[in-house]
């Protein structure tokens, strides 16, 4: 059969681009190494914060906003809760760039973002242990995501208007011939009109065999469940993104039980995604702890579980979504460095108009491969 779209890699992006192009009537084939929703890419872990005011960068809101409305419109047709507003706090000393870009991208697209001292977060939050050179920025409509029950509905409505989701099948090869995109596993071939590549960490050596080198590094990362005191449960305290001296650290309250979940943004070790790294031990605790203490210190911690993740990585941090510079049949969406998953269900819609030669809802320029050119 000869497909529209292969899309390789059914992840958040290629789910959410996948489903996108088989309701507008596209026939659309979604590869993947494994059986979407798994732990081995970059969407496991349950929950992914959904914040506005972006520390990133400008560019991000607009994408930030429309993912906001596309997330509400996949609530309402899954009928089901995925997206929860138990607030955002993102805090720094105010001289954080980080905080800055929060501050000013709230202004600038006029956000709900509530700008908080020291005492102010203290008082408000209780177990809060921030120094009176940090402030807090506040953002009540963001909150967070439930990736499970995200993808498997992106997987159900893509295979209701006619898509094929084929788990277990990794790609090995790709090529071009007659004008027509190949991929080969190690069963079947399949050809298309167009490809899109959302694979995650294997997307760079995937699209090497094109010819086409992408400046990724992917990171061994880690996350962690801490069994935590009253004053981190959900309904009493928000999700949160502190910019410290000690690291960049990001969180959720304690969501049923489950622990306040936390882990660090910021540094991590290069390894290849077929080799997960070292798994996850005692130093990775104490790094968690250590912030734990300093910024939390009014509460008590101890761990419940703790996972290793991988970050497909860029020298800016900022996403690559581009086509391939000598077959335009061939898109790639790339290099989420630790922040993609919020954005899912705009950049699906992105990549599905970019596949079909639309002007695309969202402006993703500033995220072309040509900036490390």
């Amino acid at each position: 059969m000869l497909y529209d779209v292969i899309v390789l890699g059914a992840g958040s992006m290629g789910l959410s681009a996948g489903y996108q192009l088989a309701k507008k009537g596209r026939q659309v084939l979604l590869l993947d190494s494994y059986y979407p929703p798994h732990v081995h890419g970059s969407h496991h872990g349950e929950t992914r914060i959904i914040r506005y005011a972006y520390g990133e960068g400008e560019a991000y809101v607009p994408l930030a906003l429309r993912a906001k409305e596309l997330w509400k419109e996949l609530e309402q047709q899954l009928s089901r809760d995925i997206f929860a507003e138990t607030g955002v706090l993102n805090s720094g000393p105010e001289t954080s760039p980080f905080i800055q870009n929060v501050i000013k991208s709230g202004k600038a697209y006029d956000l709900q973002v509530e700008q908080l001292t020291a005492a102010e977060m203290k008082n408000r939050w209780s177990g809060l242990t921030v120094p009176s050179d940090y402030i807090g920025c506040y953002e009540k409509d963001a909150g967070y995501l439930l990736t499970d029950p995200i993808l498997k509905g992106y997987a159900q409505l893509a295979a209701s208007h006619g898509a094929v989701v084929a788990g277990g099948q990794r790609a090995e090869t790709i090529q071009m011939k007659d004008s027509l995109v190949e991929v080969k596993t190690k069963e079947h071939t399949y050809r298309g009109k167009k490809l899109i590549v959302t694979a995650g960490a294997w997307g760079g050596e995937l699209l090497a065999q094109l010819g086409l080198k992408l400046p990724i590094q992917v990171t061994r990362k880690t996350f962690a469940w801490l069994h935590a005191d009253k004053h981190f449960r959900e309904g009493s305290f928000p999700c949160f993104s502190f910019d410290t001296e000690l690291g960049t650290y990001y969180g959720f309250p304690n969501i049923n039980h489950t622990g306040l979940k936390i882990g660090r943004h910021d540094t991590g070790t290069p390894i290849h995604p077929d080799d997960k790294g070292t798994p996850y031990h005692d130093g990775d605790t104490e790094e968690l702890l250590r912030f734990l203490t300093r910024f939390m210190g009014d509460g008590s911690f101890n761990l419940r579980e703790g996972k290793t993740c991988m970050y497909s990585m860029t020298p800016d941090e900022d996403f690559l979504i581009d086509y391939h510079p000598d077959y335009p049949q061939i898109l790639y969406a790339l290099g989420f460095s630790g922040h993609g998953f919020k954005f899912a269900s705009a950049i699906g819609e992105v990549l599905s108009e970019m596949a079909m030669e639309k002007e695309t809802t969202i402006d993703v320029s500033s995220f072309r491969n040509t900036r490390f050119q």
